[in-house]
């Protein structure tokens, strides 16, 4: 037995003999034979209610009505064995075309198992495709169809970013690697040429630990928070403006601001990654004399960032690719300044994380403006209940009785 076989799912080994084509056939057959006996119920009642008419204006004589009584009892038994057998026949024959339209109805479900068994990773793009009215079998096939779309675009992304992450790492361990062989294979290697194989071998070293720590703020992003904390973007952009501002000096890029309250909840160091992402960004992929806007307010029940950044032009069409893994304006070349093209992907990462709506406009005159929207922070209704001080009452603690002894303070910032 192949891999490939073991990997499949046996689902007719696992089946249950009772089927949901089995369930509808008595479901089918039970209905049919209780509303036979209901009917063949009143009938009988019918014929009894009219015996007893008959039976109360045929006269005074006592041998005609006990006559007319057996025979109105004959019929009503005749009656109720015949309708008996009849019921019994009809129930057979509800069975069998119970079955019979039980499958009908499920062939389009069975079909459709068994395309869905045959797609695997290699022919995901394959749909369904049901034809026929819009009842709910095409509804479902139309809900596998989606299902199925959003795996494909999920797998392509995978395999595109594991392809790009082994290029992205495979690149600095081939120079390493020739470094290496140059300074070993160089019989008139100096000291201060072993000096600057070093220094080239750990600025490269650097460089892999960034994109490594990147990949996996981007992985740990995707998997979810794992915590719920307030936070307030505002105190989250001031610490990331302080470094930045370094930079942007460096470049000659002007950091204007409007720092706004903006309370949020989420994982708070995630959320301060994605603003310093948003800002290096903005300030790296700029021009000179440019210049950076960042702000933070709340708006409409929601904590807002901006970024807006002068910068060169891009076409409305490249907005949402620059948030895929690995992919910069400047091309593949682009990669000795320590930026990978994870930023801004990161973001999205961070963003989808906390529930957050990122807008993302190309300027026309050049550069990107970004507004990301989180969800206000949650307020409690109603005050938490203070802990009544027993010294205002004129009573003692314990820890205050005892003399010479100063009362420990309460901790609570463990």
């Amino acid at each position: 037995m192949s891999p490939r076989d073991l990997l499949r799912p046996r689902v007719a080994s696992h089946r249950s003999l009772w089927t949901v084509r089995m369930r509808l056939t008595a479901l089918y057959g039970a209905l049919f034979t209780i509303s036979g006996a209901v009917l063949l119920a009143i009938t009988y009642w019918l014929q009894r209610r009219t015996r007893w008419v008959l039976i109360d204006y045929s006269g005074n004589a006592r041998e005609n009505r006990e006559h007319l009584d057996r025979m109105q009892q004959a019929q009503l038994h005749d009656l109720l064995t015949q309708s008996g057998i009849a019921l019994a026949i009809m129930v057979v024959i509800s069975i069998a075309l119970g079955w019979l339209v039980a499958g009908r109805v499920l062939r389009p479900l069975r079909t459709m198992t068994a395309r869905v068994q045959q797609i695997s990773a290699r022919n995901v793009h394959e749909r369904l495709a049901a034809a026929g009215p819009h009842d709910e079998m095409k509804d479902l096939a139309d809900t596998v169809d989606g299902l199925l779309g959003r795996l494909e675009t999920a797998l392509n992304a995978h395999k595109r970013f594991v392809a790009n992450a082994a290029h992205e790492l495979r690149t600095p361990l081939t120079l390493e690697r020739a470094l290496l062989e140059e300074i070993l294979t160089d019989r008139e290697a100096t000291l201060e040429s072993y000096r600057a194989t070093s220094e080239r071998l750990l600025a490269i070293s650097q460089d892999q630990g960034r994109l490594l720590e990147a990949l996996l703020t981007l992985a740990g992003s995707e998997r979810g928070l794992d915590r719920q904390e307030p936070f307030d973007l505002a105190d989250l952009a001031r610490r990331a403006l302080d470094p930045a501002r370094l930079e942007a000096d460096a470049r000659g890029v002007r950091v204007h601001t409007r720092i706004a309250p903006a309370p949020s909840a989420g994982d708070p160091a995630l959320a301060e990654r994605l603003v310093a992402n948003l800002i290096d960004n903005a300030v790296h992929h700029n021009v000179t004399g440019g210049h950076v806007e960042v702000a933070t307010e709340a708006r409409a029940g929601r904590a807002f960032v901006s970024v807006v950044n002068s910068g060169p032009l891009i076409s409305p069409q490249q907005v949402g690719r620059l948030f895929e893994p690995f992919q910069r304006l400047g091309g593949r070349t682009a990669r000795g300044d320590g930026h990978h093209g994870l930023g801004l992907s990161i973001v999205r990462a961070i963003a989808t994380a906390h529930g957050a709506h990122i807008t993302a406009n190309a300027r026309p005159g050049g550069g990107l403006s970004v507004e990301i929207g989180f969800p206000a922070a949650v307020t409690p209704r109603y005050p938490p209940a203070r802990t009544p001080d027993l010294r205002l009452r004129g009573q003692r603690t314990p820890a205050a009785s005892s003399p010479g002894r100063q009362p420990t303070p309460n901790r609570t910032d463990r």
